[in-house]
């Protein structure tokens, strides 16, 4: 059996809102959309499984906030590593810049110092402070910076 899933962009953090009127379209019409998945990690984005991309297509056509659907269609192989939580401190490297967005350093940059994957730990220097200030935090209170 294929799987054929396709994107649909959206503006500005609308994924919610548009997966619902989608929603609403196809208990209303009947249209043959399989799912709606709305990721966290990629924003603009809303994914359809459907039969074919000229049923997306009509689906989303004059919903507001809709960009219009990315051209080709996504594997399930690529959906899957989507889905799949990767654990932060996998990703995290020495000299890495970060943000913390946990404790009462909350909002601040940092650099990433140490790395302790066994433990789940980091240690960053506070970048905006007026004198190199170590901090030993857990990794899931830091989140890479792009």
């Amino acid at each position: 059996m294929e799987c054929n899933i396709f994107a649909v962009n959206v503006a500005g953090r609308q994924e919610y809102n548009v997966s619902i009127m989608m929603k609403l379209r196809v208990e209303g019409k009947g249209t043959p959309i399989h799912s709606i998945v709305v990721l966290d990690s990629m924003p603009g984005l809303v994914f359809v499984e459907a039969d074919a991309p000229f049923t997306v297509d009509r689906m989303i056509l004059g919903l507001k906030h809709v960009k219009g659907r990315l051209k080709g269609k996504i594997t399930l192989d690529e959906m899957e590593k989507l889905l799949r939580p990767r654990p932060v401190i996998e990703e995290l490297k020495i000299g890495d810049e970060v943000e913390i967005v946990a404790g009462p350093f909350k909002g601040h940059r940092a650099k990433v110092t140490f790395v302790d994957v066994g433990k789940g730990i980091v240690r960053v220097e506070i970048l905006d402070a007026a004198f190199p200030l170590p901090l030993e935090m857990k990794a899931v209170d830091v989140k890479k910076r792009t």
